[in-house]
């Protein structure tokens, strides 16, 4: 598996971990689908907790709702958010 890959594994489980998503596995959280206002369950005040755990755990900033809207369409786009991302600062 690619990087992306692994880091969308990675954060399907920091997401169910974050949130405390009892009946949701990570294979319940598909990597394109939407991931607020989808199967999870996933709301606004949910996204607020995970950009703290992704500022935390990944160093990286999601300065601004419009930002942030398009970072957690899907845990792809956020894993590719954090990814190029997080390069930038190593």
């Amino acid at each position: 598996m690619g990087q992306i890959e692994d880091l969308i594994d990675e954060l399907k489980v920091k997401i169910i971990k974050t949130l405390g998503l009892m009946d949701v596995t990570s294979e319940d959280i598909e990597a394109d689908a939407p991931l607020v206002g989808g199967d999870t369950g996933i709301d606004s005040i949910d996204v607020l907790e995970l950009v703290m755990m992704i500022e935390k755990d990944y160093g990286v900033k999601i300065e601004n709702k419009e930002l942030g809207a398009k970072v957690f369409a899907s845990v792809r786009t956020l894993a590719t958010h954090i990814s190029e991302n997080r390069l930038k600062k190593a």
